[in-house]
């Protein structure tokens, strides 16, 4: 079997260490009725997937060379492998009800792939994933913390999230100049935010663009009716401010009329 390929903008860069492979995979819940791996490569993932007791299990990937491939390798699972792009395919046509995801994924789209999961929230209750180690820090970290930033607050809106494991860069041939890690996403109990999302997503990013300022500063292109709560929130920064306190002040914006 070929070590699989890390991540494009790492250059080219495999992962050699079995051992790895199998700690990913076996940090995934089971039962686990579907799942869906991105990004495949090689395999070296893909195999011990195989081995899993699930009832439907499927693999994409948008490199031509990668599912030709897998087919080969993998004969007995040919019909599993597609070749697709994840931020594009309507994956819910692929699974009829809830899929877990599961990936080596690749590090320059990472963010994408977790942004078009809490598009398919309601329907992906668990993602583990290797990243690069900052991001997965910055997708795990906590309110307070200097890498907690807009990112963090729209996944733990909908995600309880575990940092898991790091992984060396020397696992893979070459070795790449960044250190990996892996994390693992699992649905809260969350349905609804009570609160305008697509508000709650603008609120946050206005917020964490101008994070050095106080929210008094960083929020000034919103209107806002009298509030006390707001006047001790105003005095903090963005990445001071756990979910509910973002939820909050969302529900007391008053959007200015167009001009």
């Amino acid at each position: 079997m070929e070590p699989v390929r890390a991540k494009k903008h790492l250059g080219q860069h495999f992962l050699k260490d079995e051992n790895i492979a199998r700690k990913i995979t076996d940090s995934l819940s089971l039962p686990c009725d579907a799942l869906l791996e991105i990004g495949p490569g090689t395999g070296v993932l893909t195999k011990y997937l195989l081995e899993l007791p699930v009832n439907k299990f499927l693999a994409i990937d948008v490199d031509r060379d990668s599912v030709p491939y897998l087919k080969k390798t993998f004969p007995e699972a040919a019909d599993n492998f597609i070749e697709g792009d994840f931020l594009r395919i309507p994956v819910d046509q692929l699974f009829e009800g809830p899929f877990s995801v599961i990936g080596n994924f690749p590090y320059n789209i990472s963010s994408q792939i977790l942004f078009r999961v809490l598009d398919y929230r309601n329907q992906i209750p668990e993602v583990v994933g290797m990243f690069q180690k900052e991001v997965a820090e910055r997708i795990a970290a906590p309110p307070g913390s200097k890498t907690y930033g807009i990112i963090s607050v729209l996944l733990q809106a909908w995600y309880d999230i575990e940092y898991l494991f790091t992984v060396s860069e020397h696992v893979f041939h070459p070795p790449p100049k960044v250190k990996s890690a892996v994390i693992r996403l699992r649905r809260n109990q969350v349905n609804a935010l009570g609160c305008d999302e697509k508000l709650f997503v603008n609120v946050v990013k206005t917020a964490f663009n101008q994070r050095r300022k106080t929210l008094k500063n960083g929020l000034k292109s919103f209107k806002f009716a009298p509030d006390e709560r707001l006047d001790q929130l105003f005095t903090k920064r963005a990445e001071q401010l756990g979910i509910e306190e973002f939820i909050y002040i969302t529900g007391r914006v008053i959007q200015q009329k167009a001009s």
